[in-house]
């Protein structure tokens, strides 16, 4: 119990966190599954608080929850008091001992691979905390979907996100010999332009001129959320990719596929342990991002651009 509202009501932690959790998601769904419960109890939790304090936090409509002006105000509080019970728990605990539930959203094609290893370390390591991770070459959103961290790989966009570079990730761009033979291989980023590019969306691809960046926007007809598809429609012919190593390495090394353009490499990209914004890391984070970082940080360069 932290403090006493009017009537002599006494405010509990359990509810202060779900309403800080229904105020940072937007809604009562993605917060009861970032908490681990049911829907139902965080409804119960959220009117328990409003008849403690007396007065309406969250404006419900059908398409979530809104923060009424006494809402916003309270949930600065009520976040710096939550913020202040987990700082207070985490150093009585004892040295090293996770306890808790860590959702993680990873990305499908790196993820089971590189990441699953450390995951299971992680688990192996600290008994009580229940590890839970989504692999999805989605970008997920971390807050609306009730997430504590994410782990991507390659370069950010900008955002709010807090973002913690654990170790690079080169890679290349590549071709088949069926597509080169047909088409030939371009030999500088703006012959690109001319050539069927495999993507994941809209993005662009950046090479290495020397000490320059040089961004290309590529287009091509065949798109995938997933690089394990863009690198089987590679083999078959269809156009170029541009991957990360640990993807075309094995067919580089059959033969399936060529690598293109190395006079312009891409620039080293990183592995990022991303999470929304707040104050401080909690423990579990913090035990992440410096497992990963002994597993991946010696492996080359420290990418460009890497932000701590």
């Amino acid at each position: 119990m932290l403090c006493r509202s009017k009537g002599n009501a006494e405010l509990d932690i359990e509810e202060l966190q779900t309403f800080v959790e229904v105020a940072d998601s937007g809604g009562v769904s993605p917060a009861a599954r970032r908490l681990g419960v049911s829907k139902s109890i965080v409804s119960r939790r959220l009117l328990r608080l409003e008849s403690d304090l007396g007065v309406q936090l969250l404006a419900r409509t059908t398409r979530g929850s809104a923060l009424t002006e006494a809402g916003a105000t309270f949930r600065d509080h009520a976040a710096r008091v939550v913020a202040e019970i987990d700082a207070a728990r985490e150093t009585i605990s004892p040295a090293g001992d996770l306890r808790g539930r860590l959702r993680i959203a990873a990305p499908l094609t790196f993820g089971p691979t590189h990441l699953s290893p450390v995951l299971a370390d992680m688990a192996r390591r600290h008994p009580l905390l229940h590890i839970h991770t989504y692999y999805s070459d989605r970008m997920v959103d971390l807050v609306g979907e009730g997430y504590d961290c994410a782990i991507r790989i390659g370069y950010l966009p900008d955002s709010n996100l807090i973002a913690k570079c654990v170790g690079p990730i080169a890679g290349k761009l590549v071709a088949s010999p069926r597509y080169i033979a047909a088409h030939g291989a371009p030999e500088t980023p703006d012959e690109l332009l001319a050539h069927e590019a495999l993507m994941q969306g809209t993005e662009s691809w950046r090479f290495m001129d020397g000490d320059k960046i040089v961004t290309v926007h590529p287009q091509g007809r065949f798109k995938a959320d997933n690089a394990v598809a863009i690198v089987a429609a590679a083999v078959a012919g269809l156009g170029l990719a541009w991957l990360p190593d640990g993807v075309t390495d094995p067919y580089v090394a059959s033969g399936e596929l060529v690598p293109i353009m190395r006079r312009f490499p891409p620039p080293t990209g990183g592995i990022y342990v991303v999470r929304p914004p707040g104050q401080h890391p909690s423990a579990k984070i913090r035990a992440l991002t410096d497992m990963l970082t002994e597993c991946f940080e010696g492996h080359s360069s420290r990418p460009r651009g890497s932000r701590t």
